[in-house]
């Protein structure tokens, strides 16, 4: 009759080899999040921060403005002031749709134009890198530009002609630079999503492959726990010693 001992040991060759690819790619993901620098991941390094907001004396109230453009203040999720192009708008956001509002006249402002999109890029970009191409990002092409998952849409992606392949990613209704996307972000997102085994959206670290993973690599361990107990003969010395008769 087989020994205890023989399963342990079956059980854990054969979830070692199952789980091992997997605990690899725990490594090697955890080795790059750990040596790389998370500024530069976001590529924060590339871009100034966030402009001077510009407040003037003549500006309308908020509810003035919402007033003006028959917007019920009910519907509003947010208004905030912001700045474009040394103008000060209202920035309304409601369930369904943004805007920016001006806040001297109360005239709704156009989407942001490619060529005002150009500027905000140059603008923004702390050295001169020429513009590769720009592009126009709507719902119907955002799987195109997976890595603006998640961003405010529509929105224009300026790619920049440099070693990192960068885009920046400017929204239309707001003329803010929403995200900044570089070869190295890229790895971390091919890593994260190995990382935590979401291949769809790479963002649920709830997802049922990583929990079952999970649990597979915790028996893994403890079979080697149990395995190290039952071959080392000084723990059968110590615990497991016959008393002499």
């Amino acid at each position: 009759m087989r020994s205890t001992k023989y399963y342990v040991r079956k059980t854990h060759r054969y979830l070692g080899v199952f789980i091992g690819i997997q605990f690899l790619l725990w490594t090697v993901g955890g080795l790059y999040f750990a040596w790389t620098n998370i500024q530069e991941i976001r590529g924060n390094h590339l871009v100034h921060k966030d402009d001077i907001l510009i407040i003037k004396n003549k500006m309308k109230s908020p509810d003035e403005v919402l007033k003006m453009n028959q917007i019920a203040p009910a519907s509003v999720k947010e208004i905030k002031l912001t700045s474009l192009f040394f103008e000060s708008y209202y920035f309304v956001e409601q369930a369904d749709n943004m805007m920016l509002i001006n806040s001297e006249t109360g005239e709704k402002r156009a989407p942001i134009s490619e060529e005002e999109a150009r500027k905000i890029a140059f603008k923004k970009l702390k050295k001169d890198i020429p513009i590769k191409k720009i592009e126009y990002v709507t719902a119907e092409n955002i799987d195109q530009h997976f890595q603006y998952r998640g961003g405010m849409l529509p929105a224009w992606a300026v790619e920049l002609d440099d070693d990192s392949n960068t885009v920046l990613y400017i929204c239309a209704l707001r003329g803010t630079l929403e995200k900044v996307r570089t070869k190295q972000w890229r790895i971390f997102d091919y890593l994260w999503m190995l990382h935590i085994m979401d291949y769809n959206e790479r963002d649920n670290i709830n997802n049922t492959i990583l929990r079952g993973f999970s649990v597979l690599g915790l028996m893994t361990i403890l079979s080697g726990f149990v395995l190290f107990f039952q071959s080392s003969k000084t723990i059968k010395r110590l615990f497991f010693k016959k008393k002499s008769v």
